[in-house]
């Protein structure tokens, strides 16, 4: 009997018309016998190999993953080997990877440093974080925290008002608490009151309160408090307590009679009378209207219709709304329900950099409530700013603070910040070609996007850092677009970029196809 296999050993096609020609979505080995199918006159059988990751590293460089945990908010692929990688502060936290939740982001301005911000923070409140956005300068976290479901409070002249010297969230904290911890989170609250009235007379007149106005401050804020009763103390109450020379003031100063009183006493009311006459008048001088929601998924002080105003106002008006979220993070972790915070410092350095000793006193007011289940963002262009702070003693404050996060995200930037990140955590060469291969390009050819923009290196202690691209989805691109006002519709700006995803970033494997066909 005749064989049916050709005489070359393949298998015999298919007759014409059988479905075994054209069906099935694999085809054979050696090709689907019909033009275009691919068909091959020879196959090769593959060759085997058996070597090390070092020894075979030439023929497939991925031979070990990059190192990335999946778990986590979903910030991009590695650039390298396209694995998706995830981060979650508080998850690397509980696995020993960091020793502390801070994260400190940098780079330079349009990056994307807000995007892989706002993508942290709606992507920990889906895990059952609270987001907190104190002092929103531009206004920019408010319609990402609008729709979480969240509330967002307009903080200036004719709008919502702050009291500085309001408890807020932790006032029902207060009274849940039990005895033993009641007593320390009165404590608590004094203290954070006191150090944010130092904070603000420094701001107002560029020079910290001496010793005895400390201790006229702390007197005064308690009798104020006393008087208040049921109600919340406001700073013109501290100004009448101060006003009215009560005995334990008078011991404090040592005055022999009123007229030596008024001296002594002189520039520390003035300072206070500032707050309630001078620039600030109308925002920090009346009772709080922003109200805490223990249900309110996200929360956002937004004070950009400060945003023209001069530095000193801003700066306090940070610095109050810093307090304010510090109490909040306090009354969470001491709620019926505790839950951690997600919060975001985003251009801090406008608030330190106004007076000297800014720095030790907005950590001294935030710092309480470090341990309280806080992932904290703070967000820089440059460790330049905080360079321009008025003291060297300052500036290594500064420093220290951004030493401590255990997470760092950087972005594109210039070869000149590479020596100050230097001091904060180790960069390999590669590194740092890589992060300065990031920064805006030397010429002048327009028509191209920045080429650092979703691109971001995560370090965390001597590990080696994790190059990651992120790609916006659809609806993050309209509420992460900050270019509003040059590409919106209504903008009218010259070679605005019809394409709403331009800001987005492809994933490789996309580049990797659109590239070939260019």
């Amino acid at each position: 009997m005749r064989s049916s296999e050709p005489a070359d050993g393949r298998p015999p096609d298919p007759p014409t018309g059988s479905p075994g020609r054209d069906a099935g979505p694999v085809p054979r080995s050696w090709g689907r016998p019909v033009r275009g199918g691919g068909r091959a006159g020879h196959v090769e059988p593959g060759a085997r190999f058996a070597g090390t990751t070092s020894q075979l590293c030439g023929l497939f460089p991925f031979a070990t993953a990059s190192g990335g945990d999946v778990r986590g908010v979903p910030v991009g692929r590695h650039l390298h080997t396209a694995e998706p990688v995830g981060l979650d502060p508080a998850h690397w936290l509980r696995t020993g990877l960091v020793s502390n939740t801070g994260v400190w982001v940098q780079g330079q301005p349009g990056i994307g440093k807000s995007s892989i911000t706002k993508r942290m923070l709606a992507g920990l409140v889906a895990f059952g974080m609270r987001a907190v956005v104190p002092g929103d300068v531009k206004g920019e976290y408010t319609p990402l925290v609008t729709a979480l479901g969240g509330a967002v409070w307009h903080l200036g002249r004719g709008l919502h008002s702050l009291n500085p010297l309001d408890a807020g969230p932790l006032r029902t904290a207060l009274t849940r608490a039990p005895a033993e911890q009641r007593t320390r989170l009165v404590e608590t609250l004094r203290s954070r009151r006191l150090s944010l009235l130092e904070a603000l007379i420094t701001i107002v007149r560029c020079d910290e309160p001496d010793v005895t106005e400390r201790r006229l401050l702390g007197a005064a804020l308690d009798l104020a408090v006393t008087t208040a009763g049921a109600r919340e103390p406001l700073i013109p109450d501290v100004l009448a307590v101060l006003l009215s020379a009560a005995a334990p003031l008078m011991t404090i100063t040592a005055a022999a009679d009123d007229l030596e009183y008024r001296r002594t006493t002189r520039a520390l009311v003035n300072a206070l009378g500032l707050l309630c006459d001078g620039t600030l008048r109308g925002i920090f001088d009346r009772p709080s209207t922003a109200r805490f929601n223990p249900d309110t998924p996200a929360l956002s002080l937004d004070i950009s219709a400060l945003d023209d105003d001069a530095d000193d106002v801003v700066a306090a008006a940070m610095l109050c709304s810093w307090a304010w979220s510090a109490a909040l993070a306090d009354a969470t972790a001491h709620g019926d329900r505790p839950r951690n915070v997600v919060q975001v410092q985003d251009e801090l350095w406008r608030a330190l950099r106004v007076a000297p000793g800014l720095v030790e006193r907005s950590d001294r007011i935030t710092r309480l409530g470090r341990h309280r289940g806080i992932v904290s963002f703070q967000v820089t262009h440059s460790l330049d700013d905080l360079d321009a702070l008025p003291t060297e003693a300052d500036r290594a404050k500064a420093r220290g603070l951004a030493s401590r996060n255990g997470v760092l995200v950087l972005g594109g930037m210039a070869e000149a910040e590479l020596d100050g990140l230097r001091r904060i955590t180790s960069l390999s060469d590669g590194e740092a070609a890589l992060i300065t291969s990031w920064a805006a390009p030397p010429t002048w050819h327009a028509g191209h996007r920045h080429p650092g923009r979703g691109k971001y290196l995560i370090k965390s202690g001597q590990r080696v850092g994790l190059p990651i691209a992120l790609t916006l989805t659809p609806s993050e691109i309209a509420l992460h677009d900050t270019d509003r006002a040059f590409t919106g519709a209504g903008a009218g700006a010259v070679g605005a970029d019809p394409d709403p995803a331009a800001g987005a970033t492809s994933p490789p494997s996309r580049r990797r196809r659109t590239g070939r066909g260019t």
